[in-house]
């Protein structure tokens, strides 16, 4: 194989039907419509002996269990190898029910993910990957307002999901681009951090913002273009209602700006690469976890939550989480003290991409920048798994609903000082990336 890197880019519809269950808020609403389609877009990329994929998805998550089946299904189609694989989803509130949860949330439409949805993934896959050819890369970055902090601070000091225009997020949108010698563009990834969820409770099946955002530039550059979505966990659209969620015609609006900051990152590319490498890294980030509990203590827990029957959404799945917690407790189960998640890391000469299992907040992506031996580092949330929020440890005391996810939500929690614990370890892993021949 060339030395020369080779590049490629395909995508395929994974719309499902009008009735399908929507993932995002008020779970178990129907899909009465669709406004727009949703994709699965591929990048694959060869260099010397080796061979990546990296999927952009219009889905809300995409569970650990689901990401190891689709990476399975890529290796299977392309032989590119599962853990070259890089699976990211846009988290677009308005598509299918992918990912279960404890509790009272509706069963998986199994015929769906393993038929369009996983075999069109593959698909994309395999047709990036028969598309393959000599390619230059360009990156262009702008600010961008069109998102938000969304942990808003009420008067008493309580965390509410609104808008707080002081607090942290990641401004800069980034776009890699890629070009055939001749100057043809092969595709371009839009990386910006940002929930995708400008629709709020809807009834349309829609991409949201990014899906007008990624026509756009599409359409101006007639090279195949998804969005990658940063460290969101944060971070909301930035809506004229004062909020973070809103209607269709939000979103729509909010998509055109955003179309306007990508298309200028795209245009300020001066310097086209044409030396650029390909290298992946694999290897566990181990987390640790707090102690499980005695029975006595999940038991208090359990009464101060109240009649189960008058718990709604996600109080009640906690509270279902909590009567798992105690059965694995009565059945002599002691839990563990750390958790070992296993990260691929690729890199694309100056660029590298971080999928992070999580819904991540955005001072981690810019602490994993400013450490990072690449010039552009991008961390991508809810990539190659979801275990939903991932609050900075500033951010515990002030709690919210991201941080009584993140505390809440899993089995045996993540340790307060996970962020540390994770900087250290990925930034070991960007280092080794960087020297990796």
């Amino acid at each position: 194989m060339s030395a020369k890197l080779k590049v490629g880019a395909a995508k395929a519809d994974i719309t499902p039907k009008i009735g399908a269950i929507l993932q995002g808020y008020a779970p178990g609403r129907p899909a009465e419509s669709i406004n727009d389609n949703l994709y699965a877009t591929a990048y694959a990329f060869e260099y010397r002996d080796r061979r990546s994929v990296i999927v952009s998805l219009d889905l809300c998550l995409v569970s650990d269990p689901l990401v190891t089946k689709i990476r399975k299904a890529i290796e299977e189609k392309t032989g590119v190898p599962a853990e070259n694989t890089i699976i990211s989803t846009t988290h677009t509130h308005s598509g299918p029910h992918t990912r279960t949860m404890p509790g009272r949330y509706p069963p998986l439409d199994t015929d769906y993910i393993y038929g369009k949805m996983v075999t069109g993934i593959a698909q994309a896959s395999y047709d990036a990957v028969q598309s393959l050819r000599p390619a230059l890369v360009g990156i262009g970055a702008t600010d961008s307002d069109v998102g938000i902090n969304r942990r808003g601070i009420a008067k008493d000091g309580t965390v509410v999901l609104g808008q707080n225009p002081y607090g942290s997020k990641d401004p800069i949108m980034t776009v890699v681009s890629f070009r055939e010698p001749d100057g043809a563009i092969i595709g371009n990834m839009i990386h910006y951090g940002c929930h995708n969820t400008a629709s709020g409770i809807n009834p349309e099946i829609t991409r949201d913002w990014c899906g007008v955002m990624n026509d756009r530039l599409e359409a101006v550059s007639g090279g195949i273009t998804a969005f990658f979505n940063g460290c969101e966990g944060d971070c909301g659209p930035n809506l004229p209602n004062g909020s973070t969620t809103g209607n269709l015609q939000m979103a729509l609006e909010l998509g055109g700006r955003a179309a306007i900051d990508a298309v200028r990152a795209w245009k300020s590319i001066k310097i086209w690469h044409d030396d650029c490498d390909m290298k992946v890294i694999t290897g566990d980030i181990v987390l640790p976890l707090k102690p499980v509990g005695t029975a006595e203590e999940i038991k208090k827990e359990i009464e101060a939550q109240g009649d189960p029957e008058t718990l709604k959404g996600l109080r009640r799945t906690g509270y279902d989480v909590l009567l798992d917690r105690l059965a694995f407790v009565e059945a002599g189960n002691k839990g563990e003290d750390s958790r070992a998640l296993p990260h691929s890391l690729i890199s694309i000469g100056p660029v590298a991409f971080v999928p992070i299992p999580f819904e991540t907040f955005s001072i981690i992506t810019l602490r994993l920048r400013e450490y990072s031996p690449f010039a552009h580092t991008l961390s991508l949330s809810n990539g190659n798994g979801s275990l939903m929020y991932f609050p900075s440890q500033d951010q515990l005391c002030r709690g919210g609903y991201e941080v009584w996810m993140f505390t809440s939500m899993q089995l045996q929690p993540f340790g307060d000082d996970s962020e540390q614990y994770y900087i250290n370890q990925c930034t070991a892993l960007l280092e080794a990336l960087k020297e990796n021949k």
